[in-house]
């Protein structure tokens, strides 16, 4: 499994295990959790998760499907709500998902979303976590390009380690002004959702006859032509969510697939990214 180093010096895996609407239903349980192994076996050992997902099930599901393994084997990440973001409520948060997930710490806690919070107090109240020991790293999801160069106007900015947002073949805003910026300051870009499995965002892609012809001339399915075109980005990580054993079966097999240039250049000219700034995709 290929890795990614954070400024930290920290090494996670580059394909990691999203969790969104995972533990929802008590009849999916038992194969979401062996999904989840299966994927930790493979070597994806990170995994995504969130207070707000199914308001905390996802991650008592997560405690679940990891108890089996030790501990500083997994990168564990879950997210606080901007409405908890304060220096009254994050900690209280971040107990209740550590109750939840059955662990003492979190390797990495991110900021959900902007809010009504000043970023001032949520970088203080998140370094003060980091300096007890419950939180080893924190990161940011949903900033787009104006939150990030706030961010990093704030003391102590100097430590988020990542930035979660939305990015697949046809979602490519980012690359345009945020993933610069991300470079310049050594910050992380996690792509949630690179299957683009949702909504408006899926751009047509699986019914697309280059994705369909990539993917029969390899023996694969479209979804892992787009899941393999993000990690061909060697600085970015690919969270995708799956509950179903064949889809991680799917997702863990994408990793090896290694384009061409020319399939590259091909993509590249099918799915442009934008000529100019656009705002950042949310899901």
């Amino acid at each position: 499994m290929s890795t990614v180093l954070l400024k930290n010096g920290t090494s996670i895996p580059q394909l990691g295990l999203g969790t969104w609407y995972l533990g929802d239903s008590a009849n999916t349980r038992d194969e979401e959790i062996a999904a989840l192994r299966y994927g930790i076996e493979a070597g994806a050992t990170l995994i995504d998760t969130a207070e707000m997902y199914g308001n905390g099930r996802s991650e008592d599901l997560v405690g679940e499907a990891i108890s089996p393994y030790e501990r500083d084997s997994i990168f564990l990440i879950s997210k606080v709500l901007p409405s908890n973001a304060s220096h009254e409520r994050i900690e209280h948060s971040l107990d209740t998902s550590l109750r939840f997930l059955n662990t003492d710490y979190l390797d990495m806690y991110l900021y959900h979303w902007r809010g009504a919070v000043p970023l001032e107090e949520t970088v203080e109240e998140l370094e003060r976590l980091r300096a007890k020991g419950k939180i080893s790293s924190w990161g940011v999801s949903n900033f787009d390009c104006s939150d990030m160069s706030e961010l990093l106007e704030v003391r102590g900015s100097q430590h988020c380690q990542v930035n979660e947002v939305l990015y697949h073949l046809g979602s490519r805003g980012i690359e345009v002004d945020l993933q610069p910026l991300h470079a310049a300051h050594r910050v992380t870009t996690i792509a949630y959702c690179p299957l683009a499995q949702a909504g408006r965002l899926q751009h047509n892609l699986i019914t697309n006859k280059v994705i369909q012809t990539l993917a029969a001339d390899r023996g694969v399915t479209p979804f892992q032509i787009l899941l393999a075109w993000v990690l061909a980005h060697k600085d970015v990580v690919a969270i995708p969510r799956t509950g179903r054993l064949k889809h991680m079966k799917e997702n863990i097999e994408a990793a090896s697939i290694c384009f061409s240039q020319t399939e590259l250049d091909l993509l590249d000219s099918t799915f442009p990214r934008p000529r100019h700034p656009v705002p950042l995709d949310i899901q």
